[in-house]
């Protein structure tokens, strides 16, 4: 079976975690930073905070940004739940922008008519979907106009570029931008998140959300009586300024992340190389386009979405999936729009808002695209939709 997405482990990998379960440090140390410098010089952010997850890397973004009661967090129809949850799990509104078809990003004209039908808004949480960056000056300007911060869903786009050339998470355009180093994305941490920010107090406020709330480091403590004997600082104490978790990520999850991320670019070199191929040889079939077309050298390239008018064909979405299945082709549907599930609709969300998004989720597959994705793997696929698709 060839999976849609899977992650690639080398030799080198293996034993960079090795070392770390050798060095009889697991968790809170110097891997952790290591990896944490190591993302935010890629991407150029003066900082970087790692998590347990991508979705506690957005849940912890929305807190920073005072999502909460009475406010609204805005981001796209569609992207995996955890991109809305996060305004939810903050006590915030979630209220969502349609996509630009051309692009599966979400629209700036709809983001525009949103924000002024949710004028609370706090923080708007655009996608770069399947890797694709949006367009980020366009939506700054937008966020400055209504008075909310940009949090950047980055899970897709680790390597991407924006048009100026500039590296997605540098946050030239935004307050924060999350990462994911869940299997399939870019890199593989097991399961991990990344937080990158430019603003010193964003980037201490993470450091206490991540570990319970907890001042470790040269804040000001604030139990002055407490934390002191005759003007010395007791090594034993700590504070717990405000409520945080327990968000944090080992040092085994970042030393395999940061093993990684030295082979980032030839990752995406190769997916590059693959997308062009699917392009080439998918371009004769009448009724398949692909989901994006525009950015291709600038791209994560984490998915590769095809749009299938299955009413033309004659073939439900269902059936050829199954049939692919058969074939030993393993497909998906990224995603369903997140305002038709149940949790959403019971908040009284519809999708009729959403038009772009519900007719990209009626004819979206999604093919596979992988590093070790072997040309003749790829071809033994395209073959298959041209013999059943034609």
């Amino acid at each position: 079976m060839i999976p849609y997405g899977k992650h690639y482990i080398d030799d080198d990998d293996i034993q960079a975690v090795v070392d770390v379960l050798k060095s009889g440090v697991l968790t809170q140390g110097h891997a952790v930073e290591a990896f944490e410098r190591g993302i935010a010089d890629y991407v150029g952010a003066r900082y970087a905070v790692a998590v347990s997850s991508g979705t506690a890397a957005l849940h912890l973004a929305a807190l920073a940004a005072s999502v909460g009661p009475g406010t609204t967090l805005v981001t796209s129809p569609i992207t995996f739940v955890a991109s809305a949850n996060a305004g939810a799990y903050a006590g915030g509104k979630v209220a969502f922008a349609d996509i630009d078809p051309k692009t599966a990003n979400m629209s700036p004209m709809a983001l525009a008519e949103t924000l002024a039908s949710n004028p609370n808004t706090r923080a708007i949480v655009p996608v770069h979907f399947a890797g694709l960056p949006c367009d980020m000056s366009t939506i700054k300007h937008l966020a400055d106009k209504a008075g909310a911060v940009v949090i950047e869903d980055a899970a897709h786009a680790l390597g991407a570029r924006y048009p100026d050339g500039r590296r997605v998470g540098c946050c030239a355009d935004s307050l924060m931008t999350i990462f994911s180093f869940h299997p399939v994305k870019a890199i593989a941490a097991g399961e991990g998140g990344m937080i990158t920010t430019n603003d010193d107090g964003v980037y201490r406020h993470l450091l206490r959300l991540r570990s319970h709330g907890i001042n470790k480091f040269d804040d000001p403590l604030l139990l002055k009586n407490q934390a002191f004997t005759d003007g010395v600082q007791n090594p034993w104490y700590y504070e717990m300024q405000e409520l945080g978790f327990h968000y944090r990520i080992t040092d085994i999850q970042c030393a395999l992340g940061y093993s990684q991320l030295r082979k980032l670019d030839s990752f995406l070199a190769r997916r590059r190389a693959l997308v062009k191929r699917y392009d080439e040889g998918l371009a004769g079939l009448r009724h398949v386009h692909p989901a994006q077309v525009s950015g291709r050298e600038r791209s994560g390239h984490h998915l590769y979405v095809v749009r299938i008018d299955f009413e033309s064909v004659g073939m439900s979405r269902n059936t050829l999936m199954l049939t692919l299945r058969q074939r030993g082709i393993g497909t998906q549907v990224h995603y369903i729009p997140v305002p038709m599930q149940p949790y959403y609709r019971a908040q009284g969300d519809t999708v009729a808002a959403c038009p772009n998004a519900c007719a990209y989720y009626e004819q979206a597959l999604t093919l596979p695209l992988f590093y070790d994705l072997s040309d003749s793997e790829q071809t033994h696929v395209i073959n298959v939709l041209k013999e059943l698709l034609a």
